[in-house]
């Protein structure tokens, strides 16, 4: 494997990072993203890049001003063992560090690998920011099979999930 380089998205990884995302869904890892999607939000996305190829991505999205979203964290299949998604969640637990962002949370199929990163199971119901944005307009809105986990930024433990649910977002 050649070096792994961890960078900020630009305009000209837009293509590649929504081809990636786009093989992720179709794996039904997460959900598809368009072209104008990634656009648009190409300040919010982390890469991992081996040589000139993407080969992992994963953005931050603000809900509020203490709550984010990790979102569209996927890895090339040949490098799924090699800890660049974990690399990926670190560094945007770094940039919802850097904008004062105090509680990332994320939905998601992959609960084990979040776990190991440090998040918590809870509840969706308390990302209501989330769920009234996105969810609501979702077509898996009525089957959704993901599970919401959350990590206070700045640590590196779960957090407490009494304190979850008690909080105000």
């Amino acid at each position: 494997m050649n070096e792994i380089v961890f960078r900020k998205a630009t305009p000209n990884d837009a293509q590649p990072i929504t081809d990636l995302v786009n093989l992720g869904a179709g794996e039904k890892q997460l959900l598809p993203r368009s072209l104008e999607y990634v656009r648009a939000s190409i300040e919010n996305w982390i890469i991992a890049a081996e040589s000139s190829r993407i080969v992992g991505v994963g953005s931050l999205f603000d809900l509020s001003p203490i709550l984010a979203e990790v979102r569209s964290l996927v890895v090339a299949p040949e490098h799924r063992q090699d800890g660049i998604g974990a690399d990926i969640v670190n560094r945007l637990m770094d940039e919802a560090h850097a904008r004062g962002i105090s509680t990332v949370f994320a939905l998601t199929r992959a609960v084990s690998f979040f776990e190991k990163q440090g998040f918590a199971v809870t509840a969706k119901e308390n990302f209501p920011e989330k769920v009234w944005r996105d969810c609501m307009t979702c077509s898996l809105q009525d089957a959704c099979d993901e599970v919401a986990v959350v990590k206070t930024v700045g640590s590196r433990q779960s957090p407490d999930k009494s304190a979850i649910s008690n909080s105000q977002f």
